[in-house]
């Protein structure tokens, strides 16, 4: 006799961390998941990449830390959150690393119609903010997913004075800040996990 699995709603925060500004955003964005009824988060990160030629040098699994995403992790959730600091404008390594090995995925459609969002932190103003959420943009859009991005309605994005863009949550982690995340960043995160949690329970027509 087969098990059928019941998959409740729930949104994936997928990102990568390597000071833990991004983790910060993530967790935020949890946070607003959190507020719309009948959809949880799920945080999840990827593996560090190395140059390393001998794999058993590297941990599969982290002895601490946050827990590694699996093919079933992103297969079945309802909506995604990618996040990623920048590197030189684009994504960084290991995110571009674990979304490469996704063409499973993307062969048998799993994840189209469902919608996405991403979110950065860079480490100056005006270091790739928005370039590297259109980095993370595209293999979504090829995924066949629906682009989620921040609307002007948001009154965040019009006040902001430190992160934030119409493309996706951002963060500007300057110097002697510890990461902390500034009211408007806090704000503009959290809406667009709400945003995200309620299209998660929307049906797509066919």
């Amino acid at each position: 006799v087969g098990v059928w699995r019941v998959w409740a709603p729930y949104v994936l925060s997928l990102y990568w961390s390597r000071h833990g500004s991004t983790e910060t955003r993530a967790r935020q964005l949890a946070r607003g998941v959190s507020q719309v009824p009948g959809v949880e988060a799920r945080l999840r990160t990827v593996p560090p990449v190395s140059a390393e030629t001998d794999r058993a040098t590297l941990p599969e699994v982290p002895d601490t830390g946050p827990i590694y995403c699996e093919e079933e992790d992103l297969r079945h959730c309802s909506a995604l959150a990618l996040g990623s600091p920048t590197r030189f404008g684009n994504m960084a390594a290991p995110l571009k690393y674990f979304i490469d090995g996704t063409s499973p995925m993307w062969i048998s459609g799993a994840l189209v119609d469902k919608p996405a969002g991403v979110f950065t932190s860079t480490a100056s103003l005006h270091g790739g903010q928005e370039s590297t959420l259109l980095s993370m943009a595209l293999p979504l859009i090829h995924h066949g997913m629906i682009f989620v991005g921040l609307p002007y309605s948001a009154p965040e994005l019009h006040a902001t004075r430190t992160g934030g863009t119409p493309y996706g949550a951002s963060h500007w982690a300057e110097a002697g800040s510890d990461g902390e995340l500034s009211e408007h960043e806090t704000a503009l995160c959290q809406t667009l996990g709400k945003r995200l949690a309620r299209l998660a329970l929307m049906e797509i027509p066919s």
